[in-house]
């Protein structure tokens, strides 16, 4: 339990100094490059996201899509349920080489938690009984693209603890990878509107 501490105040204090230093760096208040809203349609496998921008390089998403968990007892690929507290670390350098920040373009560090049901699973070795249920709490490090005509990918991996019910608890690592659309109106990219 003590290591499970540790990491999440190891994650903590290198968030706030991110956040910080980024903050120092730029000026202004509100959410000056994020979406106010960003809904997702995820075109691999059934399944959405959808992303709030609260703060400054902040935003908060929730998406049911496909992942893959895998961990000491074993593996499970499926559907589950994601929640992500993002923090945008580099759209101002995005910005100084003329890269593309709409739509959320740009790299990203989270705390994060993702549910596994053993019965939405498609390929799993934790354990014959369906009625189980795993939770991944740790952080993610993501990379998210929107391009031209709204086509956007997600590709994040991380580390963190496996609480099971039903199945064994452990730590191992976590991977998620979504292709989509974004449904809804991204911001212009005009460098001379706001």
């Amino acid at each position: 339990m003590s290591r499970i501490i540790f990491l999440f105040a190891l994650l903590l204090v290198l968030s706030f100094q991110s956040i910080r230093s980024q903050w120092l760096q730029e000026k202004g208040y509100g959410i000056l490059n994020l979406e106010r809203h960003q809904f997702t349609i995820n075109l691999l496998g059934p399944g959405f996201r959808y992303e709030l921008g609260l703060l400054r390089n902040v935003s908060v998403s929730t998406s049911f899509t496909p992942g893959l968990a895998t961990y000491d007892a074993g593996y499970t690929f499926g559907f589950a349920w994601h929640t992500r507290i993002r923090y945008y670390h580099n759209f101002k350098n995005r910005l100084d080489i003329n890269k593309n920040i709409v739509g959320n373009s740009a790299d990203y560090l989270a705390p994060a938690r993702s549910v596994f049901w053993g019965p939405l699973q498609i390929s799993q070795n934790l354990s014959e009984d369906k009625n189980w249920a795993v939770a991944f709490y740790g952080g993610v490090y993501g990379i998210q693209r929107t391009y031209r005509k709204g086509f956007n990918f997600n590709a994040e991996a991380g580390f963190g603890y496996y609480r099971g019910d039903g199945v064994p608890n452990g730590f191992g690592p976590l991977i998620n990878f979504t292709f989509g659309w974004v449904a809804t109106k991204r911001k212009s990219r005009s460098p001379f509107s706001n």
